[in-house]
């Protein structure tokens, strides 16, 4: 399952689930299980075992993987998310947002 329209440091915005509504920055891809990590999207709690970083063992806060069909690129002009198309431009393919034009440039 390849989804090609989010990727890797895009800003995104969850459509459904419990957090809908709310932005992050991309994290990490994966395309085989078609799911993406998103910073502050998906916080589960984690248990971690005694280490040099957490002498006494803690709980922390992590983003679980969101699969990517909850999620839309975010336009910031538009202040949504937004559907994509990819246009060839000479030897390259940018992403542009179907309503607005908004480019997303690979970083």
């Amino acid at each position: 399952m390849s989804l090609c329209r989010i990727k890797k440091d895009d800003v995104v915005i969850a459509i459904a689930g419990d957090d809908a509504g709310k932005t992050g920055k991309v994290l990490a891809v994966n395309r085989k299980t078609g799911r993406a990590v998103v910073e502050g999207l998906n916080i589960v709690k984690k248990t971690v075992r005694k280490c040099n970083a957490y002498p006494d063992g803690a709980i922390i806060d992590v983003p679980a993987p969101i699969h990517m069909s909850n999620l839309m690129p975010y336009d910031p002009e538009a202040k949504k998310g937004v559907r994509v198309s990819r246009v060839r431009e000479g030897d390259t393919v940018v992403r542009v947002a179907k309503g607005t034009g908004y480019r997303f440039e690979s970083k």
